[in-house]
């Protein structure tokens, strides 16, 4: 367990009385006889709790806050427990039962300057020493270079002398830097002179131990000790366990995992147990003999199956299936030719809710494969694909590895979800995509971690986006783009009527007897409480109703109906909907259409002329494409204007009519940013309205940008555009006419039956259709 912050203190933790000081950083065994200790302790590590050891417990006394990394059973009832140490804390309050309320000490300010230079003579003194003691350890000088936390050196040195308890606890208790700086000296100067002392000594009584009898000497005490505690055998056998495991995934594994996970098991026969490396190799062996090598989910791909399951699982999405059924059609032929597919990896883009991971979810299901879903959203780090690098504490593979290991096999179906959000602050993520997503080179994927190559060709890769314009380039290149697009309120309807709701009455446990919801009332949840592309808020919504018609149920009614009538009973007001348009003809105001990434919305602009000199204001939060589109507006607008192709009212004036007048262009919402060149001749056709004094059609709506000489030019994100124009009751809407020509098939039948699609090239059409 990791101490992440201390919001969690002051705290109840169980005290251990310890006759040595254990320190943050150190990893101890303790060895328990007393019963009352035993049973807190195993609570302790059951629950993953952490324990406060000191040397004198009372209110007031000093110790260390840790935790139990492991727990060994030994003889005559008796325990071994290996403590962590990674914090000081202090008893504030002492308890019954060995129970205390416990803080953490943090450490007070102090000067940087002359704590560095404490520590550059400390670290002098601690050169002196070990050179005159061969038992200090020597590379303790290179620790304290590489650490900058004072406490944490202090800790580290005091350990390594052997002082009285007293001096010791003093040491330890004190809260000031400086102060135990000077302390810490202190004891070095009277050890070091206690060293000289002991070597004159040790010169004329002592002879020279051969160093290779000492090692040998020190590993049969070691051994025996060992055996003495029962830890041998239980060693050995795990060790004995491990080369059968790697001896039965030999002939599956490549040569340079077996070679690399060999190597680990040997260096851990070597090892003792209560080294901090031991903990880390067995953990490395763990998860590298978890990898299902050679394990392969067999099932004959057969598009047939996939289609009827993309039909029961989904309503509509009709290219969207299409697109699937031909990436898996020529897959199954390629593979029935005995040849492997290389094909590109499969990307839904799409808004929220539109059922992109639900695709991936029915193509696993058909395929009879596990599902391993990675959400890549927010991800900012290499390593958290990659791997981490062994030498990091708390390492562990990437999820790559990991979705192998969860799957339990080597060829899942793997969707990396969002994979337009991957962040950039550590390393590129998207680099490594790049090797992951490329069929050429996935089968030599080598993670950090393991150190060794693994083959991921096998894998189906599903990749979800829903802004495909922040992938890069290259990733892009190398992903099949499958649009899944935004559905219609008709489409909504069917899907809440055989999926939704029927979904959401067996998650509540309600019969068809006991609840009702009726097509209108369905209809007016779609309309007036939702406003997005999918059916995730829908979905929501009518899981609120199921709740709303529980609780009735068990206030003794038998059947709830929910309808047009008493909807606004159980769901208050609507609030989500896209609004109609106005119901009458005004100047100055034009429907625009938007494409957002939850689905298209109406986009209102607003224009008033005020007496000036033909300056030009923009509201309404607008980025500077937009702002650019509308100073060209305001010059075509200008240009008709001239050409006399827009009649103006004639006033008294040596400079031409929009001379003087300041025009000022506003798009409500203002707190919502906006961009893009698509609302240019909606803005053409505000200005024109309020320079002639003619009002614009209320039922029409229109998308294009419009260029300085007056062609209306093409946009993207059509078809949420005139979904949302359908929504809101326009009647017309004008459309760029390469648009019309290029997209008009891609609309469902619903909306162009709904509404009047009309084609324009030119910026004079679209003034001659929207003013009056």
């Amino acid at each position: 367990m990791k101490l992440e912050n201390y919001e969690s203190f002051p705290s109840d933790l169980f005290v251990l009385k310890q006759d040595n000081i254990i320190y943050p950083f150190m990893i101890m065994p303790i060895f328990l006889t007393k019963k009352e200790d035993i049973k807190a302790i195993k609570k302790a590590h059951k629950d993953n709790k952490l324990i406060f050891i000191t040397t004198n417990p009372k209110n007031g006394a000093v110790g260390t806050i840790g935790s139990i990394l492991r727990e060994v059973a030994l003889p005559d009832g008796k325990i071994k427990i290996l403590f962590q140490g990674i914090t000081k804390g202090k008893i504030v309050e002492l308890k019954d039962d060995n129970i205390a309320t416990i803080d953490v000490i943090k450490t007070p300010e102090y000067s940087k300057l002359e704590v560095d230079a404490l520590i550059e003579s400390l670290k002098d003194y601690a050169i002196e020493l070990s050179r005159l003691n061969p038992v200090f350890p020597r590379d303790i000088i290179k620790i304290i270079d590489e650490n900058n936390e004072p406490n944490r050196i202090i800790d580290l040195l005091s350990s390594t002398l052997k002082i009285a308890e007293d001096k010791a606890y003093k040491l330890f208790y004190l809260d000031d830097i400086e102060e135990r700086l000077m302390l810490l000296i202190k004891y070095f100067i009277e050890e070091i002179e206690s060293v000289k002392i002991k070597n004159e000594l040790a010169k004329k009584v002592s002879k020279n131990i051969n160093d290779t009898n000492r090692e040998y000497f020190l590993k049969q005490q070691l051994h025996m000790i060992q055996e003495e505690l029962g830890l041998n055998d239980n060693r050995n056998e795990d060790i004995e366990n491990y080369y059968k495991k790697l001896e039965k995934l030999k002939s599956k594994m490549p040569e340079s995992a077996y070679k690399e996970v060999k190597k680990q098991i040997d260096r851990l026969s070597k090892m003792h147990p209560e080294s901090g490396e031991y903990s880390t190799t067995e953990n490395y062996i763990d998860w590298a003999l978890e990898i299902p090598f050679g394990k392969y989910k067999k099932s004959n791909l057969k598009v047939h199956e996939l289609e009827k399951r993309l039909n029961t699982d989904h309503y509509g999405l009709k290219k969207p299936k299409e697109r699937i059924i031909d990436y898996f059609a020529a897959k199954e032929l390629v593979e029935f030719r005995g040849k492997e597919y290389k094909g590109a990896i499969i990307c839904f883009v799409g808004p929220p809710g539109v059922g992109k991971t639900s695709l991936a979810n029915s193509i696993a299901k058909s395929l009879k494969r596990e599902l391993v879903r990675i959400a890549l959203g927010g991800i900012d780090d290499v390593s958290e694909l990659r791997g981490h690098r062994r030498t990091y504490i708390g390492s562990m593979p990437g999820r790559i590895v990991q979705g192998l290991i969860n799957a339990k096999s080597m060829n899942p179906v793997m969707v990396l979800d969002e994979i337009d959000k991957i962040s950039r602050h550590r390393g590129d993520p998207t680099s490594v995509l790049l090797e992951v997503l490329d069929p050429e080179q996935n089968t030599n994927f080598r993670d950090l971690y393991l150190n060794f190559d693994i083959d991921l060709s096998q894998i189906i890769f599903i990749a979800t986006a829903n802004d495909i314009a922040q992938v890069p380039a290259p990733l892009r290149d190398r992903l099949e783009l499958i649009f899944v697009d935004s559905y219609t309120p008709n489409e909504k309807f069917e899907i809440a009527k055989k999926y939704l709701i029927p979904q959401e009455m067996k998650k509540h446990t309600l019969t068809k007897a006991e609840a009702k919801i009726t097509d209108t009332a369905i209809k007016k949840i779609i309309d007036e409480y939702t406003k997005e592309a999918g059916v995730r808020n829908l979905r929501k919504i009518l899981a609120k109703l199921m709740r709303k018609i529980a609780k009735e149920i068990l206030s003794s009614k038998e059947k709830v109906s929910i309808n047009i009538k008493n909807l606004e009973k159980y769901l208050e007001k609507g609030y989500g909907g896209i609004d109609e348009v106005d119901k009458e003809d005004k100047v100055g105001v034009v429907n625009g259409l938007a494409w957002t990434a939850v689905g298209g919305d109406i986009l209102k602009i607003e224009a008033i002329k005020i007496k000036g000199k033909g300056g030009l204001t923009l509201t309404g939060s607008l980025g500077d494409v937009m702002k650019e589109s509308a100073r060209i507006a305001l010059s075509v607008t200008r240009v008709l204007i001239d050409e006399e192709k827009l009649k103006v009212p004639e006033i008294e004036s040596k400079e031409p009519y929009y001379k003087n007048y300041d025009v000022h262009i506003h798009f409500p919402a203002g707190a919502t940013p906006k961009d893009g060149p698509s609302a240019g001749i909606a803005m053409v056709s505000v200005l024109s309205s309020i320079f002639s004094g003619k009002k614009i059609r209320h039922d029409i709506a229109m998308t294009g940008e419009v260029s300085l000489i007056g062609d209306v030019l093409p946009i993207g994100g059509l078809k949420e555009k005139l979904i949302a124009a359908y929504k809101a009751k326009v009647k017309t809407v004008l459309i760029p006419s390469k648009n019309y020509e290029r997209d008009l098939d891609d609309i469902p039948d619903e909306v162009k039956n709904g509404l009047e699609i009309i084609s324009v090239k030119r910026i004079e059409e679209v003034i001659k259709r929207s003013l009056i």
